[in-house]
């Protein structure tokens, strides 16, 4: 397995998946939520969820169904609306919340399974339409027919590794006692924020166009 002749898309991919990771967006708004409100673990278990996630964009790219989602009007809106539809009750569910970090900063009363961390940056990112266009525009136009499988396969482990070191870094970062000792004094605002940028995020996912 010669991986130079594909140094180029190796390149363009990492590149693409860097942009992905960090740009803002509704992964982010729930790793901020999970690490900040319910601790380190649940922001950690979260980036997991969005890593594995990505999969399964993989295996539909692979497939060639990202192609035939993104011309579909049926199966791209029940895409985009049950994401939103996701987003919305988090974000509901986080405004209407009362958390309560302690003095030290150091936790949160509220407690979060790591299976429901896992599972909501899981499904946060399966459902979420930007990612389906990411893809689709990295499997139309920066891998070609004749690109093999397995080199199909290390773009995915790069774009997974790539969420999985940023929103990781992003948890650990947040979920500083020092940090978290900020928050304190403006936790029920913080909620109410993010609470309302989940619900915005869902908006706008609802209002999502392929093209």
């Amino acid at each position: 397995m010669d991986i130079m002749p594909y140094l180029s898309q190796v390149i363009s991919v990492s590149l693409i998946a860097i942009f992905m990771a960090i740009s803002p967006g509704a992964d982010f708004v729930m790793v901020t939520r999970n690490s900040v409100f319910y601790g380190r673990a649940a922001g950690l278990y979260s980036a997991l969820g969005i890593s594995l996630a990505i999969w399964i964009h993989v295996a539909y790219s692979i497939a060639g169904l990202a192609i035939i989602i993104s011309q579909s009007i049926i199966l791209f809106s029940i895409i985009k609306y049950l994401g939103a539809a996701y987003l919305i009750y988090i974000g509901w569910r986080t405004f209407k919340a009362k958390s309560n970090l302690n003095i030290e900063g150091a936790s949160s009363s509220l407690t979060m399974s790591k299976f429901s961390a896992f599972k909501i940056g899981f499904v946060t990112n399966s459902l979420n339409p930007k990612t389906t266009i990411f893809f689709l525009s990295i499997f139309t136009q920066v891998v070609n027919p004749e690109t093999p499988l397995w080199m199909q396969l290390i773009y995915g482990a790069i774009i997974s590794l790539a969420h999985l070191v940023w929103f990781s870094g992003v948890s650990i970062f947040l979920s500083q006692p020092a940090f978290l000792k900020k928050f304190q004094e403006w936790k029920n605002v913080i909620e109410k924020a993010i609470g309302t940028l989940l619900i915005a995020f869902g908006l706008k996912v609802a209002t999502t166009n392929i093209g």
